[in-house]
């Protein structure tokens, strides 16, 4: 994820570590059903058994954590686990909302205090504008610190939503029961099995986003106030009337397409990048490991180094293809304020966008399209105002 809010399953966008952990877990899966497979094949030798150390019985396979089957989520736990789930989005949405109100600031190019000058590795003086820090402290000088969550609540209400809406689609449209493939003879049907489950995911993650995205409008509509210190946007349901009755109803839609631009691409490459990486990299022949877990004593326990490289493999894949796919979310969250009524929405700080092609063409032209995507060391830009004395 990430995608951006709702910072839910594709990682981290947004959000959007979600997605990392739960390709890390379906890695990890993924390796161990192999090394299942592979002892299956290759029983140890009857003299390896002990008395003192019997082999193992048989483990039922693990299936899948939802309402369809035994797991967190069946049974009368569902309602308990969901609620569970949306409370642990909800601390961790709270933790993380002043560096995504930092970003938004400057993705929106609200820059209130003077670059600093600074050395580069090569030791060439350059202009440095302020970190994450120095621009949250401003915040709290102007604001106090309740000022650093500014627009939480819909964002609260956004995040809820999402995970709600996923919850309910995977009981009403269950995904099928696919056995974990890792073998390279097997690519054609691993590969299926890929381009299935992506595609389930990209179905989720778009209805997903398309519900909850009214409220992601809101909420940067409300944390931008702070560049002209209006306060048009304050509660949800007033924020809802003024802008059913200045914009109608496609006012709650503005970005959404670049977001979900951003979230299909990245759900496919990250997929299967880290599918051919597994599938043609990583060498399943590597298992036991000198000083590992397996050993005689206790064969049925083994440590496999593909096991431990396919856990991470997603997770680094989300890293990358992340950085790759930011400038949607960057043109989604400008589009989601401009031309508002908002002064961070109008010129000087931005021109009047026509669509969000437009948007994304003007900022690469001014070779703006990663702006905030780094909040600790922000190099002035060749093109800037500001100058070296």
């Amino acid at each position: 994820m990430g995608a951006s809010d709702p910072e839910v399953a594709p990682w981290a966008r947004g959000g959007a570590a979600g997605m990392a952990g739960a390709g890390a877990g379906a890695g990890a899966r993924g390796g161990a059903a192999a090394g299942v497979e592979a002892r299956a094949r290759d029983p140890p030798p009857a003299h390896r058994a002990h008395p003192r150390h019997p082999r193992p019985a048989a483990q039922p396979s693990v299936r899948r954590m939802d309402g369809a089957s035994g797991g967190l989520g069946s049974g009368d736990n569902a309602p308990t686990t969901e609620a569970l789930f949306v409370a642990l989005g909800a601390g961790v949405t709270a933790l993380s909302h002043p560096l995504l109100y930092v970003k938004l600031l400057i993705q929106v190019g609200h820059e209130p205090m003077p670059p600093t000058i600074g050395t580069n590795v090569l030791g060439r003086k350059v202009l440095y504008l302020p970190s994450f820090f120095t621009y949250a402290k401003y915040i709290v000088q102007v604001d106090g610190k309740i000022g650093l969550f500014r627009g939480l609540s819909p964002r609260l209400m956004s995040n809820a939503l999402s995970t709600v809406t996923r919850g309910s689609m995977k009981k009403v449209f269950p995904p099928d029961e696919i056995e974990q493939v890792s073998n390279k003879d097997d690519m054609k049907t691993s590969l299926k099995k890929v381009v299935k489950e992506t595609s389930y995911e990209m179905m989720m993650q778009c209805v997903s986003r398309m519900l909850a995205h009214p409220l992601h409008v809101i909420s940067m509509r409300c944390m931008v106030q702070f560049v002209g210190r209006e306060a048009k946007y304050s509660g949800v349901l007033s924020s809802i009337g003024k802008i059913f009755k200045e914009e109608g109803l496609l006012g709650f839609f503005v970005g959404l397409i670049p977001h979900l631009l951003g979230d299909v691409v990245f759900l496919w490459g990250c997929n299967l990048l880290a599918h051919f990486i597994n599938a043609y990299l990583v060498d399943d022949s590597v298992s036991d490991t000198p000083g590992g877990l397996g050993n005689d004593q206790n064969p049925g326990s083994q440590f496999s180094q593909a096991l431990a490289i396919r856990s991470y493999t997603k997770f680094v894949m989300g890293i990358a293809v992340s950085m790759l796919t930011y400038p949607f979310l960057l043109v989604g969250d400008l589009m989601a304020v401009n031309n508002c009524g908002l002064q961070a929405g109008l010129p000087p700080y931005s021109p009047v966008f026509k669509s969000w092609i437009h948007c994304w063409k003007y900022l690469s032209v001014q070779g703006q399209l990663f702006r905030g995507s780094s909040l600790l060391f922000r190099r002035v830009s060749s093109g800037s105002c500001f100058a070296l004395e």
